[in-house]
């Protein structure tokens, strides 16, 4: 079964995009609301953008989720988040930019990245993405909506290859297991933009790595479309 999707969210408003159903964000949201889910560690009080041509992932896991930590003013901060988990995926054409108030009145400074933007991609393998906003065109292969996000995502033997995140202690789950979620064999996002509080990964092999540190707010073009 194959499930395409295409759409995205307004920027500054948090929603589970790649979920083809109003139902599936409203659990979500009501999760959240419970307090019945919990942040996995502890995020800086800045986020960033993520641009990219592709992403190929495979294994999804997709489950809803909170990132605390402290904003610039060192207060508590709370941010709701959707975790997408996969067991492995390439990426093509990355580019990351955080936007870095500096002290004193002097203004901004972004850090750029970027990865991929040749012949070879990125690779990862137990890669977790925590976003608060997202735009992409999404294809889903053998999906299933509504799991619980405990019961994670197994392989033809029946193995567990991607489960969600521990907590802080890394033991117990950094979310519900009985939370609503979704996985899928294989998930392709193209024209990717997204707004994100923390990204972890087994392994992340980044070809063509390019660091750059410009003065002012300069975040991330869109990546060319396929």
């Amino acid at each position: 079964m194959e499930s395409q999707v295409r759409g995205g969210t307004r920027w500054k408003r948090f929603a589970l995009v790649m979920v083809p159903s109003v139902a599936a964000t409203a659990a979500i949201g009501v999760g959240l609301a419970q307090g019945a889910l919990a942040a996995s560690f502890s995020v800086s009080g800045v986020d960033f953008k993520v641009t990219a041509q592709q992403l190929d992932g495979r294994n999804l896991l997709q489950y809803g989720s909170v990132a605390t930590g402290k904003d610039l003013n060192g207060k508590d901060a709370v941010h709701p988040v959707v975790v997408s988990g996969f067991s492995d995926a390439t990426i093509t054409k990355m580019c990351q930019s955080v936007v870095q108030p500096l002290p004193f009145g002097l203004g901004d400074v972004t850090m750029t990245l970027k990865a991929g933007q040749g012949d070879q991609k990125i690779e990862a393998t137990n890669i977790y993405l925590d976003v608060s906003e997202l735009s992409t065109d999404a294809q889903f292969t053998n999906i299933d909506i509504g799991v619980a996000a405990g019961e994670g995502k197994r392989d033809a033997n029946g193995n567990v290859v991607t489960k969600i995140q521990p907590g802080a202690d890394g033991k117990t789950p950094g979310g519900s297991p009985y939370g609503f979620a979704q996985r899928a064999d294989r998930a392709v996002l193209s024209n990717v933009q997204q707004r994100a509080w923390a990204t972890t990964a087994g392994s992340f092999k980044l070809p063509g790595l390019s660091l750059s540190l410009s003065g002012g707010k300069h975040e991330c073009e869109p990546a060319p479309k396929i």
